[in-house]
């Protein structure tokens, strides 16, 4: 489990980065895990969930994309954390039009092939730094 409020620290002493923002569905009920959140330094983009029997779906990728591209000009260089090649496009965009710091990946052993193509090896997987940033009780 990450530990949120270490790995901002991480992302801003280590990497620079400025803004750092968490894209996720909104649950009621879990407005203590938005505050911590917001008090650990990222900014919150919420999409409305849906529901059914089995599960609860929030599917934020429409929603990093707009504000990755809102804030094009605002930004010197983009940070994507993912493993999910449906952004593809996006990093595709970002490496060619010299905007893509890197596409850090949790998982090293789930990381679609599409992703790292588009990102031309400006890639990096989150396993080197479990020990350094894993939530420990």
């Amino acid at each position: 489990m990450l530990d949120w409020k270490k790995f901002r620290i991480y992302l801003k002493k280590k990497c620079s980065v400025g803004k750092a923002y968490v894209f996720l569905g909104y649950v009621s009920g879990n407005e203590g895990l938005y505050k911590f959140l917001r008090k650990s330094g990222y900014v919150l983009i919420f999409k409305e969930i849906f529901r059914d029997c089995e599960r609860v779906k929030g599917n934020v990728d429409a929603e990093l994309v707009l504000q990755t591209m809102i804030d094009f000009n605002n930004y010197d260089k983009a940070m994507i954390v993912t493993g999910d090649g449906d952004f593809s496009c996006l990093i595709k965009y970002l490496y060619e039009n010299e905007k893509l710091y890197c596409v850090l990946f949790p998982n090293s052993r789930r990381c679609s092939v599409f992703l790292r193509r588009a990102a031309r090896g400006k890639t990096s997987g989150m396993d080197f730094l479990r020990e350094i940033l894993e939530y420990k009780k």
